[in-house]
């Protein structure tokens, strides 16, 4: 697997999984109904670094995707917030993992000094990644979250110094 920098014609083949991922309304606190200009905007606006993981038989496919950008702005701008999508396809595979740990190394270059996700929905399959990478829970916003199955569930907050 190949883990570079999104072009932005790669927007077509992260589009497919991200919408897959958004409507089923489990892991990211979006409008499932995101329109596909609006959800360009979220992932690759500006100010984002984005990431594809391609395949390396067929590096035009992306199994994977990921954005890392500022979470505050001025004094508080050296910390990073991230989003990460891999093709459900593709799951179980490690992608994921490798994916999060070039984020992390990439982000730390960059220069942010830890970083925070703001709404990781408390069932989350990824948050047993999150927390062996080091990641902490700080916060739980409770019953922030309306899943599609189990009702109103929280949000946690999560840091890891970089």
């Amino acid at each position: 697997m190949i883990i570079r920098d999104a072009e932005e014609r790669d927007w077509e083949r992260i589009w497919p999984f991200w919408r897959q991922i958004v409507e089923a309304g489990e892991t990211y606190a979006w409008d499932r109904d995101t329109p596909k200009d609006a959800a360009r905007a979220l992932w690759m606006g500006p100010g984002a670094r984005v990431f594809a993981v391609a395949d390396e038989s067929a590096p035009e496919h992306v199994l994977a995707s990921a954005y890392v950008k500022r979470n505050y702005g001025g004094p508080a701008a050296r910390v990073a917030n991230a989003g990460f999508m891999v093709d459900p396809a593709h799951a179980g595979r490690g992608i994921g993992r490798r994916l999060a740990e070039h984020v992390l190394e990439q982000a730390a270059k960059d220069g942010y000094e830890a970083m925070v996700f703001n709404a990781v929905v408390e069932t989350n399959p990824a948050l047993a990644l999150w927390k062996s990478l080091g990641f902490t829970v700080i916060g739980t916003v409770p019953e922030a979250f309306e899943h599609p199955t189990r009702g109103r569930i929280g949000l946690h907050v999560m840091h890891r110094r970089l």
